[in-house]
């Protein structure tokens, strides 16, 4: 059955996977996007879920695909006016884009920078290659 199936491949035979396989270009250099939101506002209210449903319908539309690592929280420390230690715990979204739209991130990050009551929301991106 593995080698029937592999030979129809050959052949020409399609399947949703193969689309989506042949959609990606894997020589092309693209852009790893990560979005670190935080779980709670800074008078430590829990954020609504509506917050992140939002935030993943919006990306999924835009760029095709979303991850969210959401299971475990990331701790999140960094240190204000040089003395005292703040701490986050925060997820991350994820996209891959084949082009890096500056000026519509900064954009998106003021957004979610209201929408989630923060002073700043990390935005990263770095240069990645499909394998």
């Amino acid at each position: 059955m593995g080698t029937e199936s592999a030979l129809a491949k050959s052949a020409g035979a399609s399947s949703p996977a193969d689309a989506r396989r042949r959609d990606l270009n894997y020589a092309q250099p693209m852009h790893l996007v990560q979005i670190l939101l935080p779980l709670f506002d800074n008078q430590r209210k829990a954020l609504p879920h509506e917050a992140y449903a939002r935030v993943r319908a919006e990306l999924t539309e835009r760029f095709g695909g979303l991850t969210v690592y959401t299971r475990a929280p990331a701790e999140g420390l960094w240190k204000q006016n040089g003395r005292q230690t703040s701490r986050d715990d925060i997820v991350i979204f994820e996209v891959m884009a084949k082009d890096l739209e500056t000026r519509w991130w900064r954009r998106y990050r003021h957004e979610l920078e209201d929408r989630f009551r923060q002073d700043v929301i990390v935005i990263r991106s770095q240069a990645m290659r499909l394998l």
